[in-house]
């Protein structure tokens, strides 16, 4: 009686085995694979975005381990008495964990909005590509499991293309959407606090990004909803470097020579003038006359300053040629309507 239970007990359990070291054993190993190759893609995805992020290469990671385990080491240093006493002891090395944060403060990578701007592209970037590897790594998956258990892969794939092709016809302008706002992130075209123009009177600041919309807040305290996909051209007004520009007319018949004088005085008052000349990139310059009308002359004061800092500059070059010019006698016209309307445009909702 044992032996025969022994007996339908071995078979049974070899039965078993026969059965799940066929398909559900394979089943079981795709999904392992699949799930520890989509771990490893992810991890290698998000510590280069985070190693881009805080604008670190590998030379300055080494370095500032390097840096880490020296200062480790002296904190651990012992008097002489105690070396010598404890020579005979074996001296564990210091372990030393280096964290982004911490990484980030030893080398100094942190230089506000573009360290932010920084980080923000690549995280985006980073994001996207690790739901692009849960895709592709699911999709595989699910295509080789399908297969194991017999089923008509061929049949799901035409299927899945149908779809897809249906999908994309339906939401072709959300993928464009999503497309240019990949690209926008990349290639750094504009970024939260930007003045830009994205036309279509979409003018101002910009307040946030995504990857379907940015939200752009004109002077007026208009709120901008762009679609990605429908910015065909982007002018940024604080990227890289900027330029004050202030025109300034005089009456036709002034002398030239005493206003390019009481002008080479204003803008030399500007340079001097410690709450402006910190926003400076170059010496500020008067270009001369030009343009002449019926009744004025026009002169251009013009300077390159540091990102969105246009607008303070050419508010104290005005102010400052205003008061020079008045000295000499001379009194400065106002703008046609047309270019003061432009002016008050160009404003940014911070200098309001």
């Amino acid at each position: 009686m044992n032996d025969q239970f022994a007996m339908a007990l071995f078979d049974s359990a070899e039965g078993f085995w026969e059965w799940f070291s066929d398909k559900p054993l394979r089943i079981l190993l795709i999904i392992a694979i699949g799930i520890l190759v989509l771990l490893v893609v992810r991890r290698v995805i998000t510590h280069l975005t985070e190693r881009i992020a805080m604008g670190v290469s590998r030379e300055q990671e080494r370095a500032a381990a390097a840096a880490a385990r020296t200062a480790a080491a002296a904190e651990t240093v012992v008097p002489a008495a105690d070396a010598v006493g404890r020579a005979h002891k074996k001296r564990r090395r210091p372990k030393v964990v280096i964290t982004p944060q911490a990484l980030s403060a030893a080398l100094g990578t942190g230089n506000g909005q573009a360290a932010d701007r920084r980080a923000q592209r690549a995280r985006t970037v980073g994001s996207v590509l690790n739901s692009t590897a849960n895709i592709v790594v699911g999709t595989l998956v699910v295509l080789s499991v399908l297969d194991t258990v017999g089923a008509p892969v061929a049949g799901f794939i035409a299927s899945a293309g149908i779809v897809g092709v249906a999908i994309g016809f339906g939401a072709q302008s959300l993928v464009k959407d999503f497309l240019s706002g990949i690209f926008l992130l990349i290639e750094d075209q504009f970024g939260v606090g930007d003045f830009v123009d994205l036309g279509g009177g979409a003018t101002g600041s910009v307040e946030a990004m995504g990857l379907r919309l940015t939200q752009v807040r004109n002077f007026d305290g208009t709120l901008w909803y762009v679609r990605n996909g429908e910015i065909l051209r982007a002018g940024n007004s604080t990227q890289e470097w900027s330029r004050a520009v202030a025109p300034v007319l005089v009456p036709v018949g002034s002398d030239v020579g005493a206003v390019r004088a009481a002008l080479g005085r204003a803008v030399d008052r500007v340079q001097e003038d410690p709450e402006t000349s910190s926003a400076l990139l170059e010496a500020p310059s008067v270009r001369g006359v030009d343009n002449v009308d019926a009744f004025t002359l026009t002169f251009t004061l013009h300077a390159q300053v540091r990102p969105g800092e246009q607008w303070l500059i050419a508010r104290a070059l005005r102010v400052a040629a205003q008061e020079e010019l008045l000295r000499e006698g001379i009194v400065v016209h106002n703008l046609p309507g047309n270019r003061v309307a432009e002016a008050a445009d160009a404003a940014p909702p911070s200098e309001g």
